[in-house]
């Protein structure tokens, strides 16, 4: 997949398995408000979607009106507990560092706050190895909406057919179609292949090195 200009790549569950902590914040946040607590595979279906989206699935609850008090409530807890549990996936960072030095641009359009992945990066990996983020504080319109990746695009001054958007969630295949650029799924986080195949995608892994064809 050399081909292209620009590899923008979405994070939690893509590049890093945030699920403990993101768990956490969540049954934390429930039950601070005093709703039920739905089991963790409930939850972990919600990776991906806007946290104020996310407790309205949770609830059941459709525009909850705590919603937005929710979220801060979350974020409050994630603050202490998020970047100490993700984890980087084995082969996020020579995949990145593979793509950097062959002369290509890299970034992150993510549903989490900008700050919040660079605060990772510095305390799982000491380094950041990408050209730009946008994140959830940059954008009017969160994914599928394609505002975040021609942001970036628009930065990296790269246009839709040099782009290759990577994701897990069919949420980030939806986004690549509005965006018009070509992607390749990972089935690290909910989405499984069967759901991807009816996506337009260059290719489906089980990894980021088998989704780029260099294991």
């Amino acid at each position: 997949m050399s081909d292209y200009k620009a590899y923008i790549f979405d994070f939690d569950l893509t590049l890093a398995d945030s699920s403990r902590g993101i768990l956490e914040c969540f049954k934390h946040t429930l039950a601070h408000f005093g709703c039920d607590i739905p089991d963790d595979t409930t939850i972990y279906n919600t990776i991906g979607h806007t946290l104020q989206d996310s407790f309205d699935i949770l609830t059941g609850i459709p525009m909850n009106p705590l919603r937005e008090d929710m979220r801060k409530i979350y974020v409050e807890k994630a603050n202490e507990v998020m970047s100490a549990h993700t984890y980087f996936y084995e082969d996020t960072l020579p995949v990145l560092k593979k793509l950097r030095s062959s002369g290509v641009k890299t970034a992150i359009v993510s549903t989490k706050m900008r700050y919040r992945i660079v605060e990772s990066f510095e305390m799982q990996l000491g380094v950041h190895p990408y050209d730009l983020i946008v994140g959830l504080e940059d954008v009017s319109a969160p994914k599928p909406d394609p505002q975040g990746i021609l942001k970036a695009m628009e930065q990296l001054g790269v246009s839709p057919d040099e782009v290759l958007y990577v994701g897990d969630s069919y949420i980030d295949a939806e986004t690549a179609v509005n965006a018009g650029v070509d992607f390749a799924a990972v089935t690290t986080g909910s989405t499984d292949k069967e759901r991807f195949m009816k996506y337009p995608h260059r290719s489906i892994g089980s990894c980021l090195s088998e989704a780029f064809g260099i294991i």
